[in-house]
C-alpha cells in the first residue's frame, strides 16, 4: 500500500488546486467561541451609547464591479462585511445605521447626507478593490483610507487614527497585507483624486473612513469575498479596529466658561478637555478664525484650557481645537463658536 500512498497526495494537492479552494486562516475568536463572546462583553464599555453609520458601497443599479472571472460582485460581498459588523456592533451595544441593508441604489451624495442627519459618531464605509488592468490578476492588498492630507486645512488627525486601527486588525484578520504604496496601509483619499478625495468621506461631516478591504481582481482573493465565513473575519478585523481605537480613549473637549481676565480688556474662554489616559500637553493645536493662535494657558491638573482673547475683537469668532491623548489618539472635530458684541449694542 505504501507504494499508493505518494501519488494519492500528488492528486489531492492536484484536485485542490485545479478545483481552487480557497485557503485562510480562521481567527483565534472563531475556532474558541468563548474568546470572542469575551472580547465582544469586555467591548461594550467602549461601545454602549456609541451610534456607528455603515456604508456599504454600491448595490442596485451599480453591480459592475465584478471580480475575477465574474464570481465576485462587490456590491454584494460591501453588503454581507457590512450586515455582519453591524451584528457584532450592536451585540456591544453600538447603535447602528445603514445606508443600505439590501441590494438598493443609494446615491454617493445621499450617503453622505443620510450619516449627517445620523447624529452618528463615526461613518464607516466598507468596499473591496479593483486594478484597472484586466490583466492583473495578482495584485491584492487591504487598504483603509482618511481625507485629504496633513497640510489641507479640512484634514483631521482622528480621522487618520481611526483608520490606522482599523486596518491594523482588518489586515491581520485577513491575513492580507497593507501594500506597498503606504507604510502602515493607510492612505489619504487624495492619494487617489487628487485636491478632492472620495465624494463619501469629503461631503461626509461626521468623522469618516473608507475601507477596501481586498482585490476581486485578483484571483485568488476573489476566492475568498465570497464565502460567508470569510466576510465575518472581514467584519471582525473592522470591529476589532473600532473596539481597540476606543479602547485607547479620544479626548472630549467641551466649552465650559466665559470670564474677564486679570489682564485688562482680555477675555478667558475656558474648556475642559478629558481622557482617562492623559492629554499629552505638546499634542495641542488652537485656531481662532483659521489662524494659530498661542495665547493659552492649560491646567493639566484641571483639565482645562483657557484662552486670552481681547474682548477689544468684535464680532463673530470660531475656536478650532485639537488634542491628543498619551496613547496618541487625537480628539474629535471640535468648533466653538463665539460673539464678542459692541458695547454700544448691549
Amino acid at each position: 500500500m505504501k507504494q499508493f500512498v505518494l501519488p494519492i497526495l500528488l492528486l489531492i494537492v492536484f484536485l485542490d488546486g485545479c478545483c481552487g479552494i480557497p485557503k485562510y486562516v480562521v481567527p483565534n475568536e472563531f475556532r474558541k467561541p468563548e474568546q470572542k463572546s469575551e472580547f465582544i462583553k469586555s467591548s461594550s464599555s467602549w461601545l454602549t451609547g456609541k451610534r456607528i453609520f455603515i456604508d456599504p458601497g454600491h448595490g442596485g443599479n451599480d453591480r459592475s464591479n465584478k471580480g475575477f472571472g465574474g464570481n465576485t460582485i462587490e456590491a454584494d460581498a460591501n453588503l454581507n462585511v457590512a450586515l455582519e459588523l453591524r451584528k457584532l456592533l450592536i451585540q456591544s451595544g453600538a447603535e447602528v445605521i445603514l445606508s443600505r441593508d439590501k441590494d438598493t441604489t443609494v446615491d454617493l451624495r445621499e450617503r453622505s447626507i443620510l450619516a449627517n442627519n445620523s447624529m452618528a459618531d463615526f461613518f464607516i464605509s466598507i468596499h473591496h478593490n479593483a486594478t484597472g488592468n484586466k490583466e492583473d490578476i495578482w495584485t491584492n492588498y487591504t487598504a483603509t483610507y482618511y481625507h485629504a492630507q496633513e497640510d489641507d486645512t479640512v484634514f483631521e488627525q482622528c480621522q487618520k487614527d481611526l483608520a490606522k486601527f482599523i486596518q491594523r486588525d482588518l489586515s491581520y484578520a485577513m491575513r492580507n497585507s497593507g501594500g506597498p504604496g503606504s507604510f502602515d496601509g493607510t492612505y489619504s483619499d487624495y492619494s487617489i483624486y487628487p485636491g478632492q478625495g472620495f465624494s463619501v468621506l469629503r461631503l461626509t461631516r461626521i468623522p469618516a473612513v473608507l475601507v477596501e478591504c481586498g482585490f476581486t481582481t485578483s484571483e485568488y482573493e476573489s476566492g475568498l469575498i465570497t464565502l460567508n465565513e470569510f466576510n465575518s473575519i472581514e467584519a471582525w478585523g473592522i470591529f476589532k479596529g473600532i473596539c481597540r481605537y476606543l479602547r485607547s480613549g479620544v479626548p472630549q473637549i467641551k466649552y465650559y466658561n466665559t470670564e474677564k481676565s486679570e489682564l485688562k480688556d482680555t477675555l478667558n474662554i475656558i474648556f475642559s478637555l478629558k481622557d482617562s489616559s492623559g492629554i499629552r500637553a505638546n499634542s495641542l493645536i488652537l485656531f481662532i478664525d483659521s489662524y494659530r493662535y498661542d495665547s493659552y494657558n492649560l491646567n493639566k491638573k484641571m483639565d482645562t484650557l483657557s484662552i486670552q482673547y481681547p474682548a477689544a475683537n468684535i464680532g463673530k469668532h470660531l475656536i478650532k481645537i485639537i488634542c491628543a491623548n498619551i496613547n496618541g489618539n487625537y480628539s474629535l472635530p471640535f468648533y466653538y463658536n463665539f460673539i464678542i458684541p459692541n458695547k454700544k449694542d448691549k
